[in-house]
């Protein structure tokens, strides 16, 4: 796709994606599962109860879960070895693999067989914008709601199709600019609090579902390319024995004897059908995604001459094949 291909994580080097060391004790009496926010907390940790419960049985361990409202709650967790695996987006994958000793090991599957989701922009239904030219007419002029900067679909991908390909910064751009989840954007459009909101069409069909009246007043304005889904990661100093059960009994759920009731479960998620094996390679569109958000602020930015924004690029540059080499040589056992 011709916008991946990324990945300064941030202007400083990049560390390696080392193997942290094996605990001292390796007895293992519980995990502690951490919930990418979907809806509310307390929403999450409801939809994803029947299924950990299932898979602490067949792993013979209490799995303790934490779901927090924030993508940066999250961050901060698996930062402070606050939790064992979780569920997280690319992106949030990429800083887990990179600086917390975490590493992939599925990728959700859904229902409908697709491979990915799609961010959008939302308006309202009766809204005069009808293009995004349209929308790009009014600068200074319109209510944005985004994700934070660590949503995939609500915040890194509309800046980098949209916002950067123009030399643009959706923060200065907007009249107001307001920071919530997928599910508070879209009723803030549909309750007329603001005039664009992003979101992605796998939150869109939970919404439709969960708030059937608000969803007829909203309509997509742009629609981005394929995003890949969201992934388990798994930190690498439990012992590898029980990495490779954790991985196995994700990937074998909801295909097994018990196929139906567990795919009833899965549905209480997010319309998840089961987990496919992946590795870290998986979050190689992600890199991309920031390499690229990276040169176009770049081009855009202010320098005091040619050679120093060449500089910045060789680095850029630099930083994301040296992420991609690392993302895509073989786990560690």
């Amino acid at each position: 796709m011709a916008w991946l291909t990324l990945a300064c994580l941030l202007c400083c080097a990049l560390p390696a994606l080392a193997e942290a060391p094996p605990r001292a004790d390796t007895h293992i009496s519980a995990l502690t599962f951490g919930i990418l926010p979907i809806g509310g907390p307390s929403e999450s940790l409801e939809a994803w109860r029947p299924m950990l419960d299932d898979l602490s049985r067949t792993l013979q361990l209490p799995i303790r879960s934490l779901s927090v409202s924030t993508y940066e709650g999250l961050a901060q967790a698996m930062t402070e070895e606050r939790v064992d695996f979780a569920f997280v987006s690319g992106r949030l994958a990429l800083d887990a693999v990179t600086r917390d000793h975490m590493q992939v090991i599925a990728q959700l599957t859904r229902t409908n067989g697709s491979r990915g989701y799609y961010s959008v922009l939302l308006v309202a239904r009766d809204s005069p914008l009808r293009t995004i030219d349209d929308l790009f007419r009014q600068p200074g002029k319109l209510r944005y709601a985004r994700g934070e900067v660590l949503s995939v679909s609500g915040y890194l991908v509309p800046e980098t199709q949209l916002f950067a390909n123009r030399r643009l910064d959706s923060d200065t751009f907007f009249a107001n600019v307001t920071v919530d989840n997928h599910q508070n954007n879209a009723l803030a459009v549909a309750n007329d609090e603001v005039d664009v909101a992003t979101n992605n069409t796998a939150d869109m069909e939970r919404f439709a579902k969960r708030f059937p009246d608000q969803y007829a007043r909203l309509r997509v304005l742009w629609t981005s390319s394929l995003i890949p889904h969201a992934v388990v990661v798994i930190r690498t100093d439990l012992p590898s024995e029980l990495r490779r059960r954790v991985a196995a009994a994700l990937t074998a759920y909801g295909k097994g004897k018990n196929a139906a009731a567990e795919l009833a479960k899965l549905q209480l998620i997010h319309d998840i059908s089961g987990f496919a094996p992946a590795g870290n390679e998986t979050l190689v569109p992600f890199a991309d995604i920031e390499f690229n958000l990276d040169r176009r602020r770049a081009y855009s930015a202010q320098w005091v001459s040619d050679a120093a924004m060449q500089a910045r690029l060789h680095k850029i540059d630099a930083e994301h094949e040296a992420l991609v080499r690392q993302l895509m040589a073989p786990p560690s056992p």
